[in-house]
């Protein structure tokens, strides 16, 4: 991999001094604003934040959604995208890059460049479904992540169809891709591994497989939720990001990020009238016993029946 300015020495010792410390990880994130907590960033930083890690949230640019579905994108220009990052690289040890959806191509351009100059820092790249998008977007999209992003990144996080209609356009077999043919794909760009999620099994279950050219390194079998869910792959990618930078290995971070959004899924909420979404704090609700038990810790804090009175600002 070629590098313009490589990892300072300065920052690298930072890195390893964060480290040793204890402090949380710091994980780079480069994605969109996601109003409805669906997925984007607001997934991302919940979920760093969740696993231990530290977020930083470069916002590449906006959705307008909701629960059920994308209506449109509004994009920050690659100027804007570049100086947020290189601030906080200038100042803050990253010990992991997460790219998701940037918007453009100049973004990808921009991104590309930054991890080219970070080098030391892996690169794990999320690519979702963009089939609400423009189709001649999505082909300049996809284009510019392939030949410009694709060569950057360690791992590439993708759904089986996702990934197969990206990678593999001219598939002819009537056989389904395997995990192994999407990361050889993948890897005639330089991407060493794929995460390959959501692989249809038969009698309602789906296979994950990470997966080498040469090998599939682990695989788990989920079974199907009778649900349709928002933001699992953000989920996944952002926690399997912020456990390779706590210094796990990545057949453990993997295993351990598949746990975690399993999890996340079986405690998922409806909190408007479109999908679930993943319950990212899972580990922080209550018990129900636990509620029965609870007593006032100071009178202070026994103050009921407090109603918030509705704002009359008068115009």
């Amino acid at each position: 991999m070629t590098t313009n300015t490589p990892l300072s020495s300065d920052v690298a010792d930072l890195a390893d001094e964060a480290m040793d410390e204890g402090s949380p990880a710091c994980v780079l994130v480069f994605n969109a604003s996601d109003p409805s907590g669906a997925g984007g960033l607001t997934a991302d930083i919940s979920t760093i934040a969740s696993v231990g890690g530290h977020p930083i949230a470069v916002v590449t640019g906006a959705y307008a959604r909701d629960t059920a579905e994308i209506f449109a994108h509004f994009g920050f220009d690659d100027e804007a995208v570049t100086e947020q990052a290189r601030a906080v690289l200038e100042d803050l040890p990253v010990q992991a890059i997460k790219v998701g959806f940037v918007g453009s191509p100049e973004n990808i351009s921009a991104i590309a460049e930054i991890t080219t100059d970070y080098d030391e820092v892996p690169v794990i790249a999320y690519m979702p479904n963009l089939s609400w998008w423009q189709d001649d977007l999505i082909d300049q999209y996809l284009d510019a992540f392939r030949e410009l992003l694709l060569p950057q990144t360690s791992v590439l996080v993708g759904n089986h169809s996702t990934l197969w209609r990206w990678l593999l356009p001219d598939w002819k077999s009537d056989r389904s891709p395997t995990a192994r043919d999407i990361a050889r794909a993948a890897a005639e760009m330089g991407v060493p591994y794929t995460l390959v999620t959501g692989i249809p099994l038969p009698e309602q279950f789906v296979e994950n497989v990470l997966a080498s050219p040469q090998t599939v390194l682990g695989s788990v079998k989920f079974e199907l939720f009778d649900a349709t869910f928002s933001g699992a792959g953000d989920t996944l990618s952002a926690a399997l990001t912020a456990l390779v930078a706590s210094g796990n290995d990545l057949g453990e971070a993997t295993s351990e990020a598949l746990s975690y959004l399993d999890r996340c899924l079986d405690a998922g909420f409806r909190p408007g009238m479109g999908h679930i979404i993943p319950d990212r704090m899972f580990w922080a609700q209550p018990d129900d016993e636990d509620d029965d038990e609870d007593e006032p810790l100071d009178e202070t804090l026994a103050i009921k029946g407090f109603v918030m009175p509705p704002h009359d600002t008068k115009h």
